[in-house]
């Protein structure tokens, strides 16, 4: 049921190319997870909505071999008071929505498991949802090609949240606000950096959060408590950065195929996504208020310096590797530490997919002197409703539907990839212990950094990346990396309307999300 998540976003892609998850797939990830055990019983509305929404539930939708691993006693992973879908007028909706359709994208090889998926909010609603599939390589380009014609053949659809500018910026996406008012979504669970990087562009909500990524960094414990000769504690055993590099030289080769640290560093955005990930420890920042690169300077330079000292301790084929390689080091026991997201620790908690159950564990973000404590929010993907969309309202009751807490804590409780951006999903102690990750990942990410939202986003993490790589492998140095990649990405923001006149994307509006840790105490 469940394929290996591979976060691998290329143009033109899918949602189902860039996790490869039966449970994280294409535009209705969510619906493919959960894949529940029930029976359409059509649109009659035969059916008490409190019948249907007392079914989705531990005991039905998380795997029985986790339920018994884990002794889960089948009490909820969310809190219900929060709970969209609990505390949602079903029979308001069923009201305003029964007898109509929503057209949802997604990638093709999913229709039949998102089909099985939305039968309960189908239940619930009233609505017939018709799936409108893709072919999983071409979403981006079909989507686009289809909002430019201005008769889209869907309503909704998901996708990489960093494309959210090149979607919103041209007036494709509808305006989220009014809905999200009526229908009582509850906005203010959703973490600060996931509600305005996954939802707001320009001050409009035009998204809900889906897959809510954090880059951590995560230890083998058996090698880290016989170096450190007791425990670890998950911020003063590796506070700093210099304490990694030192660290992972030392574990470096410890046993035949092993390695100090596991490092994403080939071409592209991989190498981008730990740059980014280091150097916001710096204090790094992309840009200024005018939206002039300046990632070339002393924070940026320090990240690289930090990447390329790791690199001399990395895995093998570092300089080639992106997610799919480090999951599989990883998991496969092949590296002493690890730089990576936040599913690198749930899943290794599963037999099924770990070789290293038990024996790690996932600690605060190393510091860097004179920086920030500032946990990357990288990646992840929004949900949306089309600017043409012929039934809106029902295609955001949809999206909400499949964004629930509930669903989205019991995502979590599958390790399957798709990660929940609620704060009572985070802080549920039920949650907590069969996501070895969630205490850390929740209170770091009222720290959070995070990348904007910008047309071109896509080639910009091309750019830097493909840069940094030909730094990693020895071909430029480092400044001579990041000189570069500033001058390609002024180049690609002035080929998106940037620096004109009128920028597509106010600084203002965007600069709220980028660093929310701002004078805010430590959480350790």
């Amino acid at each position: 049921m469940f394929r290996t998540p591979t976060k691998k976003p290329r143009k033109p892609v899918s949602r189902r190319s860039f996790l490869k998850s039966s449970a994280a797939v294409g535009t209705a990830a969510t619906a493919a997870a959960i894949a529940p055990p029930f029976i359409s019983k059509g649109f009659a509305l035969t059916r008490d909505p409190q019948t249907i929404l007392d079914e989705i539930s531990v005991k039905n939708y998380v795997r029985p071999d986790y339920q018994e691993l884990y002794n889960m006693s089948g009490a909820p992973v969310w809190d219900p008071n929060k709970d969209w879908i609990r505390t949602a007028d079903w029979e308001a909706i069923r009201k305003s929505q029964a007898g109509k359709t929503v057209r949802f994208a997604i990638g093709a090889a999913d229709r039949e498991s998102a089909a099985d998926g939305l039968k309960p909010f189908e239940e619930l609603s009233g609505l017939t949802v018709e799936l409108v599939p893709i072919p999983d390589d071409s979403l981006y380009d079909k989507a686009i090609a289809e909002f430019i014609s201005g008769n889209a053949s869907f309503d909704a659809l998901q996708f990489f949240s960093p494309w959210l500018g090149d979607f919103a910026a041209p007036g494709f996406l509808y305006p989220l606000d009014e809905l999200a008012s009526k229908w009582n979504l509850p906005l203010d669970d959703f973490y600060d950096t996931y509600r305005s990087n996954y939802g707001f562009f320009n001050g409009t909500m035009y998204g809900i959060p889906f897959d809510c990524d954090i880059q951590m960094v995560h230890l083998r414990k058996s090698y880290m408590e016989t170096l450190l000769g007791g425990p670890i504690d998950k911020s003063k055993s590796i506070p700093t950065y210099d304490e990694l590099i030192r660290v992972s030289k030392e574990l470096n080769k410890i046993e035949p195929g092993v390695s100090g640290v596991g490092l994403m560093a080939a071409p592209g955005f991989w190498s981008t996504y730990t740059w980014e990930h280091i150097s916001a420890q710096a204090g790094m920042m992309l840009f200024n208020e005018d939206w002039e690169p300046i990632f070339n300077g002393e924070e940026g330079m320090k990240g690289l310096d930090i990447i390329l000292n790791l690199a001399k301790n990395a895995n093998e084929g570092h300089a080639g590797a992106g997610w799919p390689e480090n999951r599989a080091a990883w998991l496969g026991g092949q590296v002493a530490t690890n730089i990576s997201w936040q599913d690198s620790g749930t899943q290794a908690m599963r037999p099924d997919q770990s070789q290293i159950v038990d024996d790690f564990v996932t600690i605060y973000e190393p510091r860097i002197d004179g920086g920030r404590f500032a946990p990357p929010n990288i990646a992840g993907s929004t949900s949306v409703v089309a600017s043409s969309a012929q039934n809106p309202e029902g295609a955001f009751l949809m999206l909400a539907f499949l964004t629930t807490s509930s669903i989205m804590g019991m995502n979590e409780a599958n390790a399957n990839g798709v990660a929940p951006g609620y704060r009572s999903v985070l802080e549920n102690e039920e949650l907590q212990r069969v996501s070895q990750p969630a205490e850390v990942w929740g209170k770091s990410l009222d720290h959070a950094w995070c990348a904007p939202r910008l047309p071109g986003a896509f080639p910009i993490e091309q750019a830097i990346g493909n840069e940094i790589n030909r730094a990693v492998v020895g071909q430029i140095s480092a400044k001579e990396a990041l000189d570069n990649a500033a001058g390609a990405v002024k180049k690609i923001m002035s080929q998106n309307g940037f620096y004109q006149g009128k920028d597509p994307v106010e600084y203002a509006a965007a600069a709220p999300g980028l660093y929310v840790g701002e004078g805010k105490p430590l959480p350790f």
